[in-house]
């Protein structure tokens, strides 16, 4: 399943705790009126770069959770990206789904599972 968005502002969470996200515009998402379980997805995240190429990235994509509109964030982590990708769309394939959407205790918490998702997500290449 592909979703595809513009890179809009988020709360900047996933940045201060190292592991940056680009946040999808939703509305396209919205009108497809999509059921997906909440959690943490490997995938792909696909980018074109100066309206010329599409690259590549593997991607920890998270889903979740549901704001006030009733539509859950989306939010990608693209592995070995640098980079600013305001702005920009991205086409994110949805691959194993990793775990469940849950809140965390602490930062601290969050920052390890984030961890050990990552690491998980290299290993299903």
């Amino acid at each position: 399943m592909n979703i595809s968005g513009k890179v809009v502002s988020g709360d900047r969470v996933g940045r201060k705790l190292g592991y940056p996200t680009a946040n999808l515009d939703r509305r396209s998402f919205s009108r497809r009126k999509l059921k997906l379980k909440l959690g943490v997805y490997a995938g792909f995240a696909e980018l074109k770069i100066k309206n010329l190429k599409l690259k590549n990235y593997q991607a920890a994509i998270i889903i979740g959770p549901i704001d006030r509109k009733g539509l859950p964030k989306i939010e990608v982590h693209l592995l070995k990206f640098k980079g600013n990708l305001y702005g920009k769309k991205l086409t994110v394939s949805l691959g194993k789904y990793i775990r469940p959407f849950k809140k965390f205790k602490s930062e601290a918490e969050l920052k390890l599972q984030i961890a050990k998702d990552i690491k998980l997500i290299k290993i299903l290449r």
